[in-house]
């Protein structure tokens, strides 16, 4: 993913509008005391052990860079990981062209729970991970592939348990758990700038959204997960997703409130983030929101979290406690579904 730098002034509007609509939502809330004892929220199993077990078998394989053995050995874990929890899944092949001209293998992943349902949402998440830890203190590391413990396997550990519980309780609604792959293969930071187009990044979402996989397909809006595994992390209210799925956002940050992680799910905005979201967005047109993990620096500008692109994303970064508030808030919404 890559920090987007699209005018202030969008933002503005954006965040005028937003906290328009957010003060006129927590009044008409205020008013309505009974509200929550009139329509009591539905809390699924979580367990964040497994999901944390989930985060280290894939971590294990080592950096999951697309045409490695360590990318094709956990492709295999994946899918028969999601086969036993899931009757319908889909592995979308296909070649993808990188920055520097490479040509990249990727398997799309597709669990798809009530599939012939067309009252469906779907939750995403990159399995690969980066070759370059471009972002690293040490220069030399530069061109070293990381592990992506927390950019990219916390994730798809949270869809892996998310699709036991389901194998299990059963969703009333249609879910589709997609693992997207070919995400991180984006330019070094010390490339030409032509060379760090925007578009050179989720490849394989952009592959997804151009050629579903399964013709027609419909849903009614989408959540990506990126970052969602470091300890005391927050996750902002990123720009792309306040612009094109505001609604959701407010319906995820409510839940996650009212389960009592506010902590990690501030009302508060970070920056627009390029990510497998964004070309969902816009070339799919549905509404699809980002849940990463964004801090904010003394100026008020949104950045990633310390260890991202560094060769430090490891298991050490990553905090069940972490897992357990997104992977619970996401149960609620799937339950909560109307």
């Amino acid at each position: 993913m890559k920090i987007s730098k699209l005018p202030v002034i969008i933002l503005l509007i954006i965040l005028i509008s937003w906290s328009c609509n957010n003060t006129s939502h927590n009044q008409s809330a205020g008013n309505n005391e009974t509200a929550k004892q009139v329509e009591q929220l539905k809390v699924p199993p979580f367990d964040s052990d497994s999901a944390y077990r989930y985060v280290k078998e894939q971590v294990d394989f080592g950096p999951r860079v697309n045409n490695t053995a360590a990318h094709e050995k956990c492709a295999g874990f994946l899918i028969n990981k999601l086969k036993e929890y899931c009757p319908d899944v889909i592995v979308q092949k296909g070649q993808v062209k990188a920055f520097n001209g490479k040509i990249l293998d990727f398997k799309n992943i597709i669990a798809s729970f009530n599939p012939t349902t067309n009252d469906r949402i779907f939750i995403c998440s990159h399995w690969d991970s980066r070759p370059f830890a471009d972002n690293d203190p040490d220069v030399k590391k530069h061109r070293t592939p990381i592990l992506g413990a927390n950019d990219g396997a916390s994730g798809v550990g949270i869809l892996l348990e998310i699709a036991r519980q389901l194998s299990t309780t059963k969703p009333s609604i249609g879910v589709d758990l997609i693992l997207l792959d070919a995400e991180d293969y984006g330019a070094p930071e010390d490339m030409p700038r032509d060379k760090n187009s925007e578009d050179w990044w989720g490849l394989g979402s952009q592959y997804w959204a151009n050629h579903p996989h399964k013709a027609n397909y419909f849903a009614k809006y989408g959540i990506l997960l990126d970052m969602v595994g470091a300890s005391n992390a927050t996750f902002l209210q990123e720009g792309f997703s306040l612009e094109y799925a505001p609604a959701i956002v407010r319906k995820v940050w409510d839940i996650a409130g009212e389960l009592g992680y506010s902590a990690y799910f501030p009302f508060d905005t970070g920056g627009y983030i390029t990510d497998d979201h964004t070309f969902i967005n816009k070339i799919m047109n549905i509404p699809t929101i980002d849940i990463i993990h964004l801090v904010k620096d003394a100026t008020g500008n949104s950045g990633f979290y310390p260890y991202w692109h560094t060769t430090k994303d490891d298991m050490n970064s990553i905090d069940k406690t972490t897992l357990g508030a997104v992977g619970k808030t996401l149960m609620a919404v799937i339950a909560n579904e109307k």
